[in-house]
């Protein structure tokens, strides 16, 4: 069993963890769980009202990064301006897909899925767990751009709406 390296994170400092996108390190603290003495990670994620603890020397191996530099959101914002590519699989499979894709935590995997399951007004309706799907993705999307904007989330939403509206132009 190899040790992996400690990540850098602090305490107050945004990091992406895939399974629930953005959350802020509160501290770092020591924890006996079976006789071992851990430490942890606490993360807050308070949309949410969640809070984890990650061990400190699993963080990296559970995909746990910080934020995404804002080259890599201007490559996201640019990933929903491409046009829709949706596979003719059964949806069952590309549910799936979809799922997989957000939660590995990239951010321009997840913007692909906000591209490919947007509607515009002219559109047919969403199935049920087509729009689940979709507000997950869009959800994480503009949580991790209002993080690395320094913005609130309503104006990180208005942008992507923007993109996305004037890809339907």
């Amino acid at each position: 069993m190899s040790k992996s390296k400690k990540p850098e994170f602090r305490p107050n400092e945004y990091v992406v963890y895939p399974a629930h996108g953005v959350g802020k390190i509160m501290s770092i603290e020591e924890q006996e769980v079976a006789g071992i003495t851990l430490e942890l990670f606490v993360i807050s994620f308070e949309k949410d009202k969640m809070t984890l603890r990650v061990p400190t020397h699993r963080a990296t191996e559970v995909g746990m990064r910080g934020l995404s530099s804002p080259d890599v959101v201007s490559k996201a914002l640019e990933t929903l301006k491409g046009r829709a590519r949706t596979k003719r699989a059964m949806w069952s499979r590309r549910a799936q897909e979809y799922e997989q894709k957000i939660n590995s935590g990239d951010l321009i995997s997840i913007a692909e899925v906000v591209r490919d399951l947007h509607r515009a007004d002219d559109q047919r309706e969403q199935s049920y767990s087509e729009r689940q799907l979709y507000e997950a993705a869009l959800e994480r999307l503009t949580r991790e751009v209002a993080a690395v904007s320094g913005i609130d989330e309503a104006n990180a939403q208005k942008k992507v709406d923007e993109v996305l509206t004037s890809r339907a132009a």
